[in-house]
């Protein structure tokens, strides 16, 4: 049998003692010599490029202060897939150490103001379920609690979306879609009964009819239902731009609230619907190898490149969609595909072995001061990075599920 298992002890700036054991083979070395083994999978090849950049999560994306932040949370939700997967502890320690560091004795999120209604703060909130049920610690369920305060009370636009931010009044954003749904059709099932899954239902509607471009099938990366803000289209609200990632973000969203969604529920068959009509158009605009641009409906358009991110979380949620039953199995060939031209693309690997990733957008987003305009020159000009949590956890999530 298989077994992988890491101890990490003594982290220093300048070495990481790893103790390896594959196959019953002890390999123990520090960083300065270590070179992972050139059987791992991508999947675990990923992860520890992961702890040995990050020894601690919080950390990940070079953050320099502890911080509540969707990107550990995208982050360590493929890493509790991993640890699904694998029942390797040093994968559900990684996550529990994150909450630990976030969350205080009290059950309270350091820092969180809920008077900030940013719904990115329910993207790590959505780990707390089986930390909870794994160990029953209560901090963890009042956090779950107010998190879900905060969602019930969330400013919402007139037609009943929610706000991105308190600060970006009327506007639906596509990644909060993938930062609130999953988490709340999971607490809503779990703690009420499914109460809420027709204002989940409503929040997927609220983007099929106002985000979804009529030519390409493709979504918008937002929508300002009052049409003020500089950067909307003042006939149909949406920003400029449909983004690669906003893509990701949406499909994402999709099948992991699908995860949860009763099919006996109406909506669900609705759902599913989406997922399809995306799936779709995703397939018609790939490139020739199968992979996806950073502004996703304009290949043409000089400076604009195929962008890791949104092309590895479009090839998981093909991959999940068509294993789950949502999509028709053509999409996980596609997305196999896929994968194989990503690893071409994109990946590399340095002299211990780890995960280089390269050309991932920098993060984006629309309005604030300065005030980002949200064109397709804006995106395009993004400053590009390798190994920036998107791709990485991107890439881990479609090589979990392609168990590649």
């Amino acid at each position: 049998m298989f077994k992988s298992n890491i101890i990490m002890t003594n982290f220093t700036k300048h070495a990481i003692v790893l103790l390896l054991i594959f196959s019953s083979k002890t390999i123990a070395q520090t960083s300065e010599n270590a070179v992972l083994p050139d059987n791992l999978k991508w999947s675990e090849r990923t992860a520890l490029t992961i702890l040995n950049k990050y020894p601690n999560a919080w950390q990940i994306d070079g953050t320099e202060k502890p911080k509540w932040d969707y990107k550990m949370g995208l982050v360590l939700s493929a890493f509790e897939k991993l640890y699904q997967k694998t029942n390797e502890k040093v994968y559900l320690n990684y996550i529990k150490g994150y909450a630990d560091e976030m969350i205080d004795a009290d059950g309270n999120i350091k820092k969180y103001d809920i008077k900030e209604y940013n719904i990115d703060c329910a993207n790590p909130a959505k780990l707390l379920f089986n930390l909870y049920d794994v160990t029953k610690d209560k901090r963890y369920l009042k956090v779950l609690q107010q998190i879900r305060t905060q969602l019930e009370s969330q400013p919402r636009t007139a037609s009943g979306g929610f706000w991105h931010k308190q600060i970006y009044p009327n506007q639906m954003w596509v990644d909060g879609l993938y930062m609130a749904e999953p988490f709340y059709t999971e607490y809503t099932v779990k703690y009420e009964n499914g109460k809420a899954l027709d204002d989940v239902a409503k929040q997927f509607e609220l983007v099929q009819n106002h985000h979804v471009d009529k030519k390409t099938g493709l979504v918008y990366h937002a929508w300002d239902e009052s049409k003020e803000i500089g950067w909307a289209n003042t006939e149909i609200g949406t920003s400029p731009t449909i983004w690669g990632r906003g893509i990701g973000w949406y499909m994402m969203a999709l099948v992991e609230t699908l995860d949860y969604y009763p099919k006996t529920n109406k909506n669900y068959k609705t759902l599913v619907g989406y997922l399809n009509q995306i799936a779709k158009s995703v397939d018609k605009n790939k490139s020739a190898s199968g992979l996806w641009y950073q502004v996703a409906d304009k290949p043409e358009m000089t400076g604009n490149y195929l962008e890791s991110s949104s092309s590895g979380m479009i090839i998981y949620a093909l991959a999940k969609g068509a294993d789950k039953g949502y999509l028709a199995s053509g999409y996980k060939k596609m997305a196999l595909k896929s994968f194989d031209a990503y690893v071409k693309e994109f990946v590399k690997k340095d002299d211990k072995g780890q995960v280089i990733i390269s050309n991932v957008s920098s993060n984006v987003g629309l309005g604030g001061k300065p005030f980002r305009d949200g064109t397709n020159q804006y995106y395009i000009n993004s400053k590009t990075k390798d190994n920036s949590s998107p791709a990485l956890a991107a890439f881990l999530l479609s090589a979990i599920e392609l168990n590649k």
